[in-house]
């Protein structure tokens, strides 16, 4: 289905205040599984990379990774990039009126995007999924990035990834280019485009898809038959909520030998 419209919906929606567009990062941090594992992953590397550094938020999207690294740690300076006008105009505008200046957005495609030897870390969270030249991105990425720095990726798996179960089924998402990635196939091609060493690990594991099933999928499709399900949502999330921050913090405490999500680390030594 098409995804796209219905995040215009929400994102329209929560950004007519600076209150409501936190509200909304808020309940993303929550609900979206994926936040916690990359949370997780910049937390553990702000510890062992104290002081400044100059972060690339690579398909920037509504802000929410921008929002969370610019509030925690006033050091570091992050560039938004994403090919959408309308979403980095609207980031541009909310970090101006809350007053985080560490943070820029530009409009950019990141398959032409590169700047030699200029970013510590760069985050790539659920964007590689819908580019066809991942390879040329890596290589933006690889090039960009100054020695000893780090590529966190969160991208959809082939064990599932896209909620596609079979070869005959298409992806749950309409925007999606590929359904998912295998831990050889990302590894062989991080490597290709110049990265030295590469940790994947699944997320998503049974609790992972439990919970996304109950934040994510069925809401999307409620919401994609009607808009009066907006009206409905706050009552199905106030019953299904405990359950999805139960299964969500069990998957990331638990290893998953699967999971329809990967968690990638490329590291330019």
């Amino acid at each position: 289905m098409e995804y796209d419209p219905i995040k215009r919906g929400l994102g329209s929606f929560f950004n007519k205040t600076p209150f409501l567009r936190k509200l909304f990062y808020k309940m993303l941090d929550l609900l979206l599984l994926r936040t916690w594992h990359v949370k997780r992953e910049l937390k553990h590397w702000a510890k062992e990379n104290p002081g400044k550094q100059k972060i690339l938020d690579a398909g920037s999207g509504f802000g929410q990774y921008s929002y969370f690294m610019s509030s925690h740690w006033k050091e570091w300076f992050i560039t938004g990039i994403d090919v959408k006008e309308d979403q980095i105009e609207d980031c541009d505008l909310f970090f101006k009126k809350v007053g985080l200046g560490n943070a820029e957005f530009q409009v950019g495609d990141l398959t032409k995007y590169s700047i030699s030897d200029y970013y510590n870390l760069i985050l790539s969270v659920d964007v590689m999924e819908h580019i066809l030249e991942d390879v040329l991105v890596f290589k933006n990425f690889q090039a960009s990035m100054k020695e000893n720095g780090i590529l966190i990726i969160s991208t959809p798996s082939d064990q599932g990834g896209s909620d596609v179960h079979d070869h005959e089924e298409g992806s749950f998402i309409d925007e999606h280019v590929r359904d998912g990635y295998g831990i050889d196939e990302i590894t062989y091609k991080l490597k290709k485009a110049g990265f030295s060493k590469i940790h994947a690990r699944y997320s998503y594991g049974w609790p992972g898809k439990i919970s996304w099933r109950l934040s994510m999928k069925y809401p999307i499709l409620l919401l994609g038959i009607s808009k009066l399900f907006y009206i409905i949502l706050p009552i199905y999330y106030l019953i299904t909520f405990p359950f999805c921050l139960l299964l969500n913090y069990l998957d990331v405490k638990l290893k998953h030998k699967t999971g329809t999500g990967l968690i990638v680390s490329a590291y330019n030594e």
